[in-house]
C-alpha cells in the first residue's frame, strides 16, 4: 500500500496528487527520487493476527488493533473454545462417514470390517477427544493458538488440532 498525503494510491492504478496532477497507472515504477518528489511513501501493513481468536481492524496506516475473542462461552454468544470443539466434531463425523459404508455392509451382508478401518475409526475418536480435552485445558488464548498444528523452518511439527490419523493400507 502506498500513501500520498492522506489519499491511498493503490500499484497498477492512476491517481491524483492533492495538486491536481495526474499521475499514470504505471506511477509505481518510479525510483525513490520520484517518489520522494511527490511524497509518496510506502506503508507496510502488519500482519493481522488469526481471526479464529482475535477480532481485529487496521488502520489507513496499515496498523492492526487487535483483541482477544473470549474463550468461553458468554450467554448464546459461544466462545473459541467451543467453536472449536464443534469444529473437531464435525471434522471428526466427516471423516468417518467415509468408512460408514464399511459398517452398512457388516449389517446388511455380515461381512466383516476390515481390521484397519476399525483401527483407523478409533484413532479418530481417541484423536478428537484429545483435541477436546486440549481446548477445554487451556487457559489462554496464547494456548489455545499453540493447538494448532505448525511447521517450524526446519520441518518440525507442533500442535495437535486437525493433525489426524491416516487410513492405512
Amino acid at each position: 500500500m502506498f500513501k500520498h498525503h492522506n489519499i491511498t494510491i493503490t500499484p497498477g492504478k492512476a491517481w491524483t496528487a492533492s495538486d491536481g496532477t495526474q499521475h499514470p497507472s504505471n506511477w509505481h515504477l518510479w525510483g525513490s527520487e520520484d517518489r520522494k518528489k511527490w511524497a509518496v511513501t510506502e506503508i507496510v501493513e502488519d500482519s493481522p493476527p488469526d481471526s479464529r481468536l482475535y477480532k481485529w481492524s487496521m488502520d489507513s496506516d496499515g496498523k492492526i488493533t487487535s483483541t482477544a475473542k473470549a474463550l468461553d462461552d458468554d450467554g448464546d454468544v459461544l466462545g473459541v473454545k467451543s467453536i472449536l470443539k464443534i469444529e473437531v466434531k464435525t471434522q471428526q463425523g466427516s471423516l468417518l462417514s467415509q468408512t460408514d459404508w464399511a459398517y452398512i455392509r457388516h449389517y446388511d451382508a455380515g461381512t466383516d470390517v476390515p481390521a484397519n478401518i476399525e483401527t483407523w475409526r478409533n484413532a479418530i475418536r481417541a484423536k478428537a477427544t484429545e483435541m477436546e480435552n486440549a481446548i477445554d485445558s487451556a487457559s489462554d488464548t496464547d494456548a489455545i493458538a499453540a493447538l494448532f498444528v505448525t511447521w517450524d523452518k526446519d520441518g518440525n511439527k507442533s500442535g495437535i488440532l486437525y493433525d489426524w490419523p491416516e487410513l492405512g493400507e
